[in-house]
């Protein structure tokens, strides 16, 4: 997404999702986020580094993403990294 002068409801979503990639990336995990009409899936990854323990719960991240995204916790898929990713 482009950024207009004005700024638009997107743009909001690519600062605050920007700010929460920063906050994983602290401890080595990465974010991507797909929308599909009403759905979203967030997918976050482990680098070699992750700590186990940093990730918050998915129904927590499902609500931190629905503020982020402005979007209905129930309408968020979270996929976390598999535990053998996990350091």
């Amino acid at each position: 997404m482009t950024e207009s002068a004005a700024g638009s409801p997107a743009d909001g979503d690519d600062r605050a999702l920007a700010d929460l990639r920063r906050t994983l990336a602290a401890d080595d995990y990465g974010l991507e986020v797909t929308r599909a009409g009403t759905d979203v899936l967030a997918r976050i990854t482990a680098g070699p580094q992750a700590c186990a323990d940093c990730l918050v719960p998915p129904p927590i991240m499902r609500g931190i993403l629905g503020r982020a995204l402005g979007v209905a916790e129930e309408s968020i898929s979270v996929q976390y990294p598999a535990e053998s990713e996990l350091h």
